[in-house]
């Protein structure tokens, strides 16, 4: 929006095309009931005691209404389309060379092993902040084949990475239903009732336990809060890359999570140690030393071990279910 068309179009025509405006006016305690006039006029009228009691100057009010409108708008851009997120090997902690450059693509699910402290997290900082030869590890990102656009590393706005960690504590005083909401809302997508009956029935399917709109989110359990975040990043969230950390541990369904993610055409990175995941993924970054020591591309070997694996997972996953029944496992 330009800056003219801002201070002189009727304020009904504005809020009709621009509705968070008014959130800033009534951060001020601006009313804004008279719709006919324009935010010039509005600004025109405040008197010396109502700028003073906001600490503000009229030009430093008119130059925090412009960054306003330009975040706003900013974050109702559409994020160019990520195709192909490239990695081109740098060093481990020993300086010796990482020999590789992969690419990743939407609909891919990329696993990265490797015991505690080897580097998996330092490989993730390093496609979240774009690198580009600057971290300790020199290795470089490339998005669709091209050094990216600055925006990929210092806009608060185009995040590359969302991450969902294993730990999920909620402190809002908000039911599921406003959280989604909210988050909603504050990405200005269309449809919002209709993604949050979305979001809610995908959490439920992946959730152990289901649970309600109206239920506080301060409430939901781990897994229940892993499943919503999970639900709610495949489907609001505008970030291309996906990184879930062990979600062998998060109490949820997670092949239908994984199946939920690759479905909205996401990048999946997943730090895991489950072998049903690991084979569930099209290859497996090994993190040793700081470094990327081997990229197993999963073939038809293993892949021919899944169903057994299955077998044995949906076995241990009964068990389970009758430990939490109170059941005995005198017979197995």
């Amino acid at each position: 929006m330009e800056e003219q068309q801002l201070f002189t179009t009727p304020l009904t025509r504005l809020l009709s095309v621009a509705p968070y405006l008014k959130d800033f006016f009534d951060s001020f305690g601006i009313d804004l009931a008279d719709g006919d006039h324009t935010v010039q006029h509005l600004l025109d009228r405040l008197s010396q005691d109502q700028l003073e009691d906001m600490g503000l100057t009229i030009d430093q009010l008119r130059s925090s209404l412009c960054d306003y409108v330009a975040g706003m708008g900013a974050l109702q851009q559409e994020i160019d389309t990520v195709e192909r997120l490239t990695i081109r090997g740098g060093f481990n902690k020993s300086r010796e060379a990482e020999d590789f450059e992969l690419d990743l693509i939407p609909g891919q699910i990329t696993c990265i092993v490797g015991p505690t402290g080897s580097g998996k997290s330092r490989l993730l900082a390093d496609i979240e902040w774009v690198a580009q030869g600057d971290p300790p590890t020199g290795r470089h990102i490339l998005i669709n084949g091209q050094v990216p656009d600055a925006k990929w590393r210092f806009s608060t706005e185009h995040k590359l990475v969302a991450q969902l960690s294993q730990n999920m504590n909620f402190v809002m005083d908000l039911s599921v239903e406003e959280f989604i909401r909210m988050h909603a809302e504050s990405r200005f997508v269309p449809d919002v009732d209709d993604k949050i009956a979305r979001i809610l029935a995908q959490a439920n399917e992946l959730a152990g336990e289901t649970f309600a709109a109206d239920t506080p989110i301060t409430s939901l359990s781990g897994g229940q809060s892993r499943a919503l975040m999970i639900a709610d990043t495949a489907i609001l969230s505008k970030s291309p890359i996906v990184l879930i950390d062990e979600i062998e541990n998060a109490g949820i369904d997670r092949k239908k999570a994984l199946a939920l993610l690759v479905k909205e055409e996401k990048i999946v990175l997943m730090a895991t140690h489950d072998p049903i995941l690991a084979l569930m993924g099209q290859r497996r970054l090994v993190i040793k030393n700081g470094g990327v020591a081997k990229i197993i591309d999963t073939g038809e070997a293993e892949r021919a071990n899944l169903e057994e694996l299955e077998v044995l997972d949906r076995k241990l996953m009964a068990l389970r279910h009758r430990i939490r029944q109170g059941e005995t496992l005198e017979i197995i």
